[in-house]
């Protein structure tokens, strides 16, 4: 055999063993990286006809913004995007209580002699953001930036519509003590289904953290649901407009589909 052809062969069957030594641990750190399944819910919004629970987003924005706001941020959220909602896009709180919300915060600006002051924030303005920056967030939260929660329902999901949304779920409802023989990390904490089972977050959603104005009793697992359905419409508020758009489409295709049906038999009725 030629020696460069010698060379090819034995670099060829390193690689190969090179690449068989790694697969075979794959499973393995797969298996020991990912968290449990996370279990399937029936959300409204799941489905071709799906819509927001805007009663359970409601309460979910009151959980964020009495609990998650503390750490985590939403960047891409405006306080304007709380009200009704003109394509129906909206979260379905009324103008007067979108202005009242904005008001709690202020937000810094300038005054007529360009000298910096701070204002209220008013509904065109971006929903306050906890930290100044991103080193101020870390050093609050043991060295780690809390992440922002515009698109996280739609972030943790696989693929599928609803995947993000059990996944949130799951989490904020996985808390709880480790298994035998697992050992957590003073300041960690144990979740089920969280990547490796170690979180720096702790389990923020007690019985009671909230008092709901609408009377809903404020239990761990409703409030994660409720603001479950928050974050998935932070995600894509313009969720329910594409479905209804999808539909249309659908019955368009399917009346056009019959028309053209009609005129092929008419115009072929003589051929045959």
């Amino acid at each position: 055999m030629p020696l460069l052809d010698k060379i090819m062969l034995r670099s060829v069957l390193t690689a190969a063993a090179v690449l068989l030594t790694l697969g075979a641990g794959f499973p393995a750190a797969r298996a020991a990286e990912e968290g449990a399944e996370p279990p399937a819910q029936n959300w409204t919004f799941g489905g071709f006809f799906g819509t927001f629970d805007r009663a359970s987003a409601q309460r979910g924005f009151q959980v964020y913004k009495e609990v998650c706001s503390t750490c985590h941020s939403m960047h891409l959220m405006s306080y304007r995007d709380l009200g009704p909602g003109g394509g129906g896009g909206g979260l379905g709180f009324s103008e007067d209580e979108v202005k009242a919300i904005a008001a709690e915060y202020k937000v810094a600006d300038t005054n007529d002699a360009g000298e910096p002051m701070e204002r209220p924030a008013t509904p065109a303005d971006r929903f306050h953001n906890p930290f100044p920056n991103d080193k101020a967030a870390a050093a609050a939260n043991g060295g780690k930036v809390p992440p922002d929660l515009s698109l996280m329902a739609k972030a943790r999901g696989a693929g599928g519509e609803t995947d993000g949304p059990n996944y949130v779920f799951a989490f904020l409802t996985g808390f709880h003590d480790a298994p035998e023989g697992v050992q957590v990390p003073d300041g960690l904490n144990y979740n089920a289904y969280f990547p490796g089972h170690v979180t720096a977050m702790p389990n923020i959603l007690t019985d009671g953290a909230v008092t709901y104005s609408d009377g809903t009793n404020a239990t761990h697992e409703q409030m994660a649901w409720d603001v479950t359905n928050f974050l998935m419409w932070t995600a894509e508020p313009s969720l329910e407009q594409r479905k209804h758009t999808g539909v249309k489409v659908v019955l368009f295709l399917i009346v056009f589909a019959g028309l053209l049906y009609s005129v092929k038999r008419k115009v072929w009725a003589n051929a045959h």
